[in-house]
């Protein structure tokens, strides 16, 4: 077993040990008030971050290209409450445009 499979197995183990320690420790007990307000807020900023480094990220520098323009569209139909459908299928008509007009 190479040093990578090690230390992804620790990691899992780590994982796993982390996750059931929390309902152990915390099982009686409500979580602070603060926890309680900011958890709800953490996937949504999570996702965004996510989208974000993937919209405008390639790893070494910022780049802006037809990502965020599908990205931007979405942001739109998103928040004039389209249905999903619409939201993707704006979000990919938009990038396969700007594409096609020369943006990378």
């Amino acid at each position: 077993m190479t040093a990578v499979w090690i230390a992804v197995a620790a990691v899992g183990v780590a994982t796993i040990a982390i996750k059931g320690a929390g309902p152990l420790v915390f099982a009686d007990r409500p979580l602070p008030r603060a926890v309680s307000l900011v958890m709800p807020l953490m996937a949504p900023c999570l996702l965004a971050a996510l989208v974000v480094g993937q919209t405008v990220g390639d790893g070494q520098a910022l780049v802006l290209d037809a990502r965020v323009a599908g990205v931007a569209a979405a942001a739109v139909a998103l928040a004039l409450r389209a249905p999903l459908l619409v939201v993707l299928v704006a979000a990919a008509g938009v990038a396969a445009a700007a594409r096609a007009l020369g943006a990378a």
